[in-house]
């Protein structure tokens, strides 16, 4: 009979101590993930959906928590925010990726990509290369969204390189391409976070910013800009990444759930995302926004600038293996489509 004291009270560690701990394991594995995407905006309705889907499909064991719209910074913040574990993941453009993982800034090799299907062909055969280049540091790629393509966007007109250099042209912390690029043209660009653009456009304190149309119409900036550069210059890559350690806290069945969805989801926003670039640009005119066209000879000298600043930077940012391997399936691709 004196045993049974001690019996009762093991049944109470029972209760005090496995039982939250079982109870935590109910509410799941929550990723917190920031992006720049405003709330509202296709992404963010596109990550929600995808969110529901986990959700249900792994019976609550994990799901995602959205911080949109920069309210937890620039993407160097959301760098800083996943290394000390405030954050377990972010969606992040081409110059937020490279951080994570260098060979990424191939991809912003400006005129590298002439079509959206180029895009597709060289990302599907560089896939499993860039996935591990992730992982072995520290990271997985759950998918990849996209912003689309770059242009000039500006409060005076820019046909060529001898209006950039007259003009005060903001450039992204996070864009090593860029700053290449304005060095060898001679241009003091001037670095702001993406959150203070529409404030410098506002004060001018720039006059030239890039970005996709979409990009433009969400941050509002095209409501502060005069002209449009008809240029595509550079595609904008994203991705999805979390934290490894995060990853591997999943039990494999939800792994595969999220990775799937992840696909699913992904291919559907990116033709939304082109579907809305075009778009955007038809919306911009309507609004007072003048299109301006370079000559043969002004796009040129963009590019003959491009491959001279592109020069300085492989190999001290992406590999020459890398360059050869995507330069190569892009010419296979363009042989096969003649």
């Amino acid at each position: 009979m004196r045993k049974l004291p001690f019996l009762l009270l093991g049944f109470c560690f029972l209760i005090l101590f496995i039982s939250p701990c079982a109870h935590g394991e109910e509410k799941g594995i929550v990723i917190k993930i920031a992006t720049l995407a405003p709330e509202g905006s296709s992404w963010a309705k596109v990550i929600h959906r995808l969110n529901d889907e986990v959700k249900k499909k792994t019976e609550q064991r994990v799901q995602f928590r959205i911080y949109p719209g920069g309210v937890l910074g620039d993407e160097k913040d959301m760098l800083r925010k996943m290394k000390i574990g405030q954050i377990q993941g972010a969606a992040l453009t081409s110059g937020g990726l490279s951080a994570l993982n260098k060979e990424l800034d191939v991809l912003q090799i400006p005129f590298l990509f002439q079509t959206y299907e180029e895009v597709d062909a060289v990302l599907n055969r560089m896939d499993s290369l860039f996935r591990k280049g992730f992982e072995e540091n520290g990271y997985i790629l759950l998918g990849w969204p996209e912003a689309g393509f770059i242009y000039l966007m500006s409060t005076v007109p820019i046909s060529g390189v001898s209006d950039l250099k007259k003009a005060k042209v903001w450039i992204w912390e996070e864009s090593p391409m860029a700053k290449a690029i304005f060095d060898e043209a001679g241009v003091s660009a001037i670095p702001l976070s993406v959150p203070d653009v529409l404030v410098g456009l506002q004060t001018g304190l720039i006059e030239v910013i890039y970005t996709p149309p979409t990009g433009a119409i969400s941050l509002q900036w095209f409501t502060k800009v005069k002209y449009l550069t008809n240029v595509p210059l550079v595609y904008l890559a994203g991705g999805v990444v979390v934290n490894n350690g995060t990853f591997k806290k999943i039990l494999p069945n939800d792994q595969k759930v999220l990775l799937e969805a992840f696909q699913h989801h992904m291919d559907q926003l990116k033709t939304i995302t082109r579907n809305e670039n075009r778009d955007a640009i038809q919306v911009m005119t309507k609004q007072g926004v003048k299109i301006v066209t370079p000559s043969k000879e002004q796009i040129e000298e963009f590019r003959k600038l491009s491959n001279k600043a592109m020069g300085h930077v492989t190999g001290q940012s992406f590999s020459k293996k890398v360059l050869e391997e995507v330069s190569s399936y892009l010419e296979n691709f363009r042989k096969g489509r003649k």
